[in-house]
């Protein structure tokens, strides 16, 4: 039987090449594996836990499906869809959330730093967003994650629920791992924590012009250039980091020599990166204006995913039911 993967993106802004490099490249690399079955999605209703703009929600949902096609995912091998368009997602998760406690969620590092940022929006939807996450994996069987390390505490209530189902009630879901991407933590432009849709200024996105990308780069925060060690964390640390993903580590290694050496000429690197950023999102957005040109062949993948994904999400919850004696 093959494995199962599952792996969404909520729709709170464009992607971005932290987005790229540490989810989507993953996609790709999965999606050749004949062993293993993809389910990617737009996740919809996980937005709509924080404050969002509900007159642009439908269009920020499409426009992660459009984003991922251009990157390269390709509908005939994985299924492609939108979260609400499977309600079964919804329906499973209020049924995990008859096993875990109130105060199991509460204590949740990621519920906390939430309840820090919207002290105004801490509402049951937030607190049970880890169990919705649950119910995306799980509904599926899926055994692998790829998401970052962020997420870890997310994936261990996942275990958690599996576990309560399985015990209790004699289901048999996986208890899923998380796997990382080479770019699984993708910095910030700003000089520290981790590029985010959330922060301005901390992100490149994946149609921004080479002009644009030059722009950021320059804000980027840098030092005199050189030193006798080469900075392990700042600004700095995070533009070699960015000349590693898309210049090799060997040009990294150049760069490192000259900051210990001669100095290094931060407008010319950045120059350099901007070009070398600008090459590989080229295409993509080549590829994303095919989309924004027919939009109707948007619509029948996302329909089409949605149809494949009910197929597996409908059985997973009959099952359930009637495990649980409500069938």
């Amino acid at each position: 039987m093959k494995k199962r993967v599952f792996s969404g993106t909520r729709a709170t802004g464009r992607l971005h090449l932290g987005n790229y490099l540490g989810a989507v490249k993953g996609y790709l690399a999965l999606q050749e594996k004949p062993d293993i079955e993809c389910v990617f999605m737009a996740v919809d209703v996980h937005t709509i836990t924080t404050p969002y703009d509900h007159k642009n929600l439908k269009d920020a949902t499409k426009n992660i499906i459009m984003d991922y096609l251009a990157c390269g995912l390709d509908p005939e091998k994985v299924i492609v869809t939108i979260q609400s368009k499977v309600p079964e997602h919804s329906e499973l998760s209020f049924l995990f959330s008859s096993v875990m406690s109130v105060a199991r969620m509460q204590h949740l590092p990621t519920f906390k730093e939430k309840v820090k940022q919207h002290p105004d929006h801490v509402t049951m939807a937030l607190l049970n967003y880890p169990i919705l996450m649950a119910a995306d994996i799980l509904i599926y069987k899926a055994s692998l994650v790829p998401v970052g390390i962020d997420q870890e505490p997310h994936l261990e209530i996942t275990r958690e629920i599996a576990r309560k189902m399985n015990d209790l009630y004699g289901t048999d879901f996986p208890e899923p791992v998380r796997f990382a991407t080479q770019g699984e933590y993708v910095p910030s432009l700003l000089g520290e924590g981790k590029m985010s849709k959330s922060v301005e200024g901390s992100s490149i996105s994946l149609t921004d012009s080479l002009e644009i990308i030059k722009k950021k780069l320059a804000g980027a925060p840098t030092d005199s250039g050189k030193g006798d060690k080469v900075p392990e964390k700042g600004g700095v640390t995070n533009l070699l980091k960015f000349v590693e993903l898309f210049e090799g580590s060997e040009r990294r290694k150049q760069y490192e020599e000259l900051y210990l050496g001669t100095g290094i000429k931060y407008g010319e690197m950045k120059e350099e990166l901007a070009k070398a950023i600008y090459q590989e999102l080229e295409p993509i957005q080549d590829k994303r204006k095919y989309f924004e040109e027919h939009p109707e062949e948007v619509d029948k993948i996302i329909n089409d995913g949605a149809e494949k994904a009910r197929k597996i999400a409908s059985e997973t919850l009959k099952e359930v039911k009637q495990k649980m004696g409500l069938l």
